[in-house]
Parts: C-alpha cells; structure tokens; sequence
C-alpha cells in the first residue's frame, strides 16, 4: 500500500514537473529576444515582408517595448502610418526603451509630415534616453541647449550635455566640446583640454575635427611646435573621409 502510495506520489510530481517545464517552454517561445525581433524587424525592412510585419505587430499588440520601437521605425517612413509610430514610440519609450525615446526625440525635433516639429517637446524625450547613455541623445540635448531650440540657450547646460556625449564616445560631441573650451563657451578656458579633446575627435575619423587640427599643426601654437608633415597627413586624411562619406549616399 505504501509502495502504491508512493508511486501515485512520485508521478503526480513527475506530471507536474512536465507540466511547468511545457509551460516554461511556451512561455520562452512566446517572448523573442531582442536580437531575434530585430532579425524579423530587418526583413520587414529590406524586404517589405508582409509576414514579419504582422509578426512584429503582434509581438507589438502584446506589449514587448522593443517590438514597438521596430514597428515604429517601420512605420514612420509612411505618411499614413506615422501617427501610429509615434504611439509605438511612446509605448516603448514609457516601458524603458532607450532607443525608442531617442527616436521619439528625433520625430518632435524633425520636420516630419503628420507630425508637428516641437523641439520642446524632443527635449525630455532626448534627456530619458541621455541620461540612459544614449550618446546621440546627449549630443542632441547639447545642441539644442547651444542653440536655444525648444529651451533657453544656455552654454553651460550645453557643455554639460556635450561632455555626457563625449564621454559616451561621441565625436561630434568632443569636437563640439573642444570648440567650447577653446572659446571658454559654458565651460573655463583651458587651451589644453580643448587640445585634447580635438585630438580625440580627430581619432574617432570625425573630419571637421581632422581638418581643424591640421591646420593647427600646421602653423603651431603654445601647445605643439609647426608639423607640415602631419598637418599634410591630416589633410589627407580628412579628405579621404569626406570623400568616403559621400559616396555612402
């Protein structure tokens, strides 16, 4: 009786253990990884697949942020799908995805049709995804703060932002911020700092930067002494670049 007893035991456990493992199974395949939404995301892209968009949009409908910021980056190129892209934005960006408030930034900044340009309303949409170290979006905060667009100008809030950017790896930014120490624009005056900074840029193949700092090596300053070899080298360089740069489009 006791042997019986624990049969019945043992295979109520082994049922129920089947029972969790099945629905730890179906529980996996029903939410992708991000790589694997992004691969569907792709084709629907590149290919206009019609069935890894109804994919996308069902992982979408139940509520998975990074299958709402690809469907809105679907979308937002159709005129008549925009509106809804900006929801899909929103959505992922609310639940925490912080390319999905970046590019929500982008849509408010940018003149996009169905959409009114706010940089007002970019603003706190770049700073979620700033201060989640977006580069690109602390860039932006940078710029609009520098220009005065959407907020009041203000150097010092834009030096900030710039060296959040920077930091992150951003070359616009260090370049940006090389300018701002050079001129002590938002920041102190520190001509070695802006060196280094420019240095920086001009390693991150930035060519603005690569530019700027051939022509100052070419003439020399308080920092380095006159380099007519490197300065043609950067020269070169930044050409090179910007010739690249072209061709991409």
């Amino acid at each position: 009786m006791d042997v019986l007893k624990n049969s019945n035991t043992a295979l109520a456990c082994f049922v129920i253990a089947a029972a969790a493992a099945l629905s730890a199974c179906q529980s996996h395949e029903a939410q992708p990884t991000s790589a694997q939404i992004e691969s569907v995301a792709m084709t629907a892209s590149q290919l206009g697949a019609a069935k890894e968009e109804h994919q996308l949009r069902l992982w979408a409908l139940q509520g998975l942020p990074v299958a709402q910021r690809e469907l809105g980056l679907l979308y937002r190129p159709r005129p008549d799908r925009r509106a809804e892209a900006l929801q899909l934005f929103q959505q992922a960006a609310r639940a925490g995805d912080t390319e999905a408030a970046f590019q929500l930034g982008e849509m408010y900044r940018n003149t996009v049709v169905g959409v009114t340009p706010s940089p007002a309303q970019a603003w706190p949409w770049y700073q979620l995804a700033a201060e989640k170290n977006h580069p690109q979006a602390a860039l932006m905060l940078g710029l609009l703060a520098r220009n005065g667009e959407g907020v009041a100008r203000d150097d010092v809030v834009a030096a900030k932002w710039l060296t959040v950017a920077s930091d992150l790896g951003d070359a616009h930014a260090m370049f940006l911020l090389s300018n701002a120490y050079e001129a002590g624009q938002g920041v102190p005056r520190d001509a070695a700092r802006a060196r280094h900074l420019l240095e920086q840029a001009a390693e991150h193949d930035y060519p603005p930067a690569i530019q700027q700092l051939a022509m100052t090596v070419q003439t020399g300053d308080a920092l380095s002494p006159k380099d007519e070899l490197r300065a043609d080298h950067l020269l070169k360089e930044a050409n090179e670049h910007r010739h690249n740069n072209w061709n991409t489009f």
